[in-house]
């Protein structure tokens, strides 16, 4: 079996789970680290060709309500070039996983996972946050000149009745009479 070349680092309080992804994670990806404090994430990002993070959801046993690893997606997803990060926890939920998904995690198991789905969302997750990478930025000025037109179309359809046009086009008066003003029309 050929393995991806890829770069997996998972972090997680237990060290026997560390273990088990180190010997699962290993059979299909070049390189696997795993560290067990999360607070080594910034330190072991910096040498940077990490594809993914396997992040659990919790570090403090006093709290099992996925902060932590909340706390650690933000950081790790305001990074320039972030690495795909699937969190991973044992006390998830619907509400936890929509949460995080919104944060940027890229996905999202339960323990116990299945070693094949978990290979699979791995490497799904590293291929989107790689295309994600990839696309370019929005051009701004081509959305303003298309809004402009837009406007200054709608208002000589109109005869310039500001009213008419703004309803037209969805927006209030005053935003109407802001974009004139913007777009010097």
């Amino acid at each position: 079996m050929n393995k991806h070349n890829y770069h997996i680092i998972a972090i997680d309080d237990n060290i026997a789970l560390l273990q088990t992804l180190k010997v699962v994670l290993g059979a299909h990806f070049e390189r696997v680290a795993t560290i067990s404090d999360p607070k080594m994430i910034q330190g072991i990002l910096a040498g940077g060709n990490v594809d993914a993070v396997l992040l659990d959801m919790n570090f403090d046993n006093s709290k099992l309500d996925g902060s932590d690893g909340l706390f650690w997606l933000k950081i790790l997803k305001e990074r320039e070039n972030a690495p795909a990060v699937i969190l991973i926890t044992a006390f998830g939920d619907i509400n936890l996983a929509v949460e995080s998904m919104k944060l940027g995690a890229d996905d999202f198991v339960t323990k116990p996972w299945n070693n094949e789905e978990l290979i699979n969302k791995i490497v799904g997750a590293i291929r989107k946050n790689n295309l994600a990478k990839e696309e370019p930025e929005p051009d701004n000025s081509t959305l303003q000149e298309t809004e402009r037109e837009r406007i200054a179309s709608v208002l000589l359809a109109t005869q310039n009745n500001v009213s008419r046009a703004a309803k037209i086009l969805g927006i209030s008066r005053r935003t109407l009479y802001n974009k004139i003003a913007k777009y010097g029309l």
